[in-house]
């Protein structure tokens, strides 16, 4: 791993979980953790509620995209944290793998969201822990 760690999140979609938690790490890590997300099948948009938990958190997601998943944005992540994607997801040995098991926010309302932000933003914080950053 370089000074500084490199994660990439990905889910199906790029519309909920992966982006929570990439902006979760964004936010907590204070630029010392380079933070990607994508999905194997992109939305057209980022889910509304999960924009509006984060909101309520004190973080805008407003302007995120969906984004495609690529070989060289899991080249050049030392950390792939899959969230449901299962084989879409490309497999290079030497890289760290994690599967974070959440309720996916697809078509959910934001009541039934923020039980999944909260989870996720455990999650970063743990991950952080363990990378050696202390969250801001």
């Amino acid at each position: 791993m370089s000074d500084k760690p490199s994660v990439l999140f990905v889910c199906v979609h790029n519309a909920g979980r992966s982006q929570m938690a990439a902006a979760y790490l964004e936010a907590l890590g204070g630029g010392k953790v380079e933070v990607r997300s994508a999905g194997s099948a992109p939305g057209n948009a980022v889910n509304p509620a999960a924009v509006e938990a984060m909101a309520e958190d004190g973080i805008d997601m407003s302007a995120a995209q969906p984004k495609i998943l690529t070989d060289e944005a899991v080249l050049a992540s030392d950390v792939v944290i899959t969230m449901g994607c299962g084989d879409a997801c490309p497999f290079y040995p030497g890289k760290r793998y994690l599967d974070w098991e959440l309720d996916d926010p697809a078509g959910k309302g934001v009541e039934s969201v923020r039980p999944i932000r909260d989870a996720i933003k455990q999650r970063i914080l743990g991950l952080l822990d363990e990378l050696g950053v202390e969250p801001v």
